[in-house]
C-alpha cells in the first residue's frame, strides 16, 4: 500500500497539500475556466 501513496498523495493527508499544491490547482481551474468560456464565446460566432 505503501507505493500507492506517492502516486496519490491525497489518500494520507497530513502536510502535503503545500500552498504551491493549492496554488497549482487553482491555476488549472482558472485555466479551464478560461478556456470554457472562449469556446462558448467561439460558438456564439
Amino acid at each position: 500500500m505503501s507505493g500507492l501513496t506517492g502516486r496519490f498523495p491525497f489518500i494520507h493527508f497530513p502536510q502535503e497539500l503545500t500552498m504551491a499544491d493549492l496554488a497549482f490547482v487553482v491555476t488549472m481551474i482558472a485555466v479551464f475556466a478560461l478556456v470554457a468560456l472562449i469556446a462558448r464565446g467561439v460558438t456564439k460566432l
